[in-house]
């Protein structure tokens, strides 16, 4: 039987839920978000067990593009990664997350990452391999609303 790409996309979106809680807003200079994946996710040259963890900007002092991976608790760092600055279209206000679903059967990779009420977020950089391989898999922009992540194609989300 074959499987669309519709298909997988909607079956991972369904096994794939994502629940945010925002940290108050008094973090918004580094930008920290939990995040809790059902299923395992991918981040450039590791695989995220399904869990939860704390995204957050790491200040450089010459860079705002530095994001650190954290644990549930924030107490250790897992990864630290070079991003470079990527633009949304619409939805400026929630958490946004946009993935692409690598049709090898590996986890969903995070391509980026959006804070809410920035309009520039953290694109993460793949090898140029991954990069190539990311272009062509199917991708979905997956959007925090008041702590539940959803995916509508109805409210112009998922591209």
């Amino acid at each position: 039987m074959r499987v669309s790409k519709v298909s997988m996309l909607a079956g991972f979106m369904i096994a794939f839920t994502l629940i945010f809680e925002l940290a108050a807003h008094a973090d918004e200079a580094n930008q920290m978000t939990k995040f809790t994946f059902s299923q395992p996710v991918q981040v450039p040259g590791r695989v995220l067990a399904a869990g939860t963890y704390e995204f957050q900007l790491v200040n450089t002092g010459s860079s705002l593009n530095v994001v650190q991976i954290l644990n549930a608790t924030g107490t250790e760092v897992l990864a630290t990664y070079d991003t470079i600055p990527t633009e949304r279209t619409g939805y400026n206000d929630p958490i946004a997350v946009t993935v692409a679903e690598p049709t090898d059967g590996q986890p969903a990779a995070i391509v980026s990452w959006f804070y809410p009420g920035m309009e520039t977020g953290h694109q993460f950089l793949y090898s140029k391999q991954v990069q190539r391989e990311l272009a062509q898999d199917t991708k979905a922009t997956l959007v925090g609303e008041h702590g539940v992540m959803v995916n509508s194609d109805a409210n112009g989300v998922g591209n």
